[in-house]
């Protein structure tokens, strides 16, 4: 380990930052080791060491605590690591020969899709614009996989606040409870807040768009169950494990035989966004919004 990197570095303006530095910054971040970075890079630890330390003398920030056995993102690096890996994303985008044919527009979202509107949205893209494929990926994440610059648009649910995302607001989607199918409360029409406040509520806190306070501070949920995606959260209420809440279009992208979804009268709705970087991106951008709010200008679909 490299003793005088426990201070600060100072910034070196000389020569400039390459890919395989914020490669080598990339694979340090996901394993938390440099042997298995080293390993998973197919250099010598040394190299990753070098790399990565000039790297940091680079930018003027340590981005990697090297204090523990276990190294761990500095606050710095964890600012740096989607901005890095967007950028080594573009760089292989731009060399890939075969994606500068036919372009692809990548669109993200973490569950639900466009909800009744995504097969029409699907449908006539390919129809007006059969020269770009639009490439519809499911991405765990808050963002859909947007601002670690996996996809170039993101279809997301509840209000986004990460810093360097322009959204709009494309329609408003009601909530559902979402509840054992033979729990007693699948026997009943319509359901409120204080119905799920009695149990458990499982919280999808990775991608999910519904928290404690959705409640009033006097009749919030004693207990919860935390998942990490929608088909986790399916498999825990079906289950018996607690009940959940979503949007209203996860009963129809994600029917489930063990799941009973019943409206929820007294919840407010949830936002669709169409969200992308506040950055030059794909040119086919603006017809994607122009597409995205024409279809949901038009009656919904059945």
């Amino acid at each position: 380990m490299d003793r005088g990197m426990d201070r600060a570095p100072g910034r070196n303006t000389g020569r400039g930052v390459e890919v395989r530095h914020l490669r080598a910054f990339l694979a340090v971040a996901d394993e938390s080791s440099i042997t298995r970075a080293a390993s998973r890079l197919r250099i010598t630890q040394p190299a990753v060491s070098r790399t990565l330390a000039a790297l940091e003398q680079h930018l003027g920030v340590l981005l990697v605590d090297r204090s523990t056995h276990h190294l761990a993102l500095t606050a710095e690096g964890v600012a740096f690591r989607d901005k890095a890996a967007a950028a080594v994303a573009a760089f292989d985008e731009a060399l890939d020969s075969g994606g500068l044919r036919r372009w692809p527009l990548r669109l993200g979202h973490a569950w639900s899709a466009f909800g009744p509107y995504t097969t029409p949205l699907l449908r006539t893209w390919q129809e007006r614009y059969p020269q770009t494929p639009l490439e519809l990926l499911r991405i765990d994440d808050r963002t859909a996989g947007l601002t670690r610059g996996e996809v170039d648009a993101a279809l997301l649910r509840g209000p986004v606040d990460t810093p360097g995302l322009v959204t709009e607001v494309l329609y408003e989607e009601e909530r559902v409870a979402a509840v054992a199918a033979d729990s007693p409360l699948a026997a009943r029409t319509t359901l409120r807040l204080a119905d799920l406040a009695s149990g458990t509520v499982v919280l999808n806190t990775v991608s999910g768009t519904t928290a404690l306070d959705l409640w009033p501070p006097s009749t919030r949920p004693a207990a919860t169950l935390t998942v990490a995606n929608t088909d986790d959260w399916l498999t825990a209420i079906a289950a018996g494990r607690g009940a959940g809440i979503s949007a209203a279009s996860t009963a129809g992208m994600h029917p489930h035989t063990g799941v009973a979804y019943r409206p929820l009268t007294d919840a407010p709705p949830v936002p669709v966004l169409l969200a992308r970087r506040d950055a030059p991106g794909h040119p086919a951008l603006a017809d994607l919004a122009a597409l995205a709010r024409e279809i949901v200008a038009q009656d919904p679909p059945e």
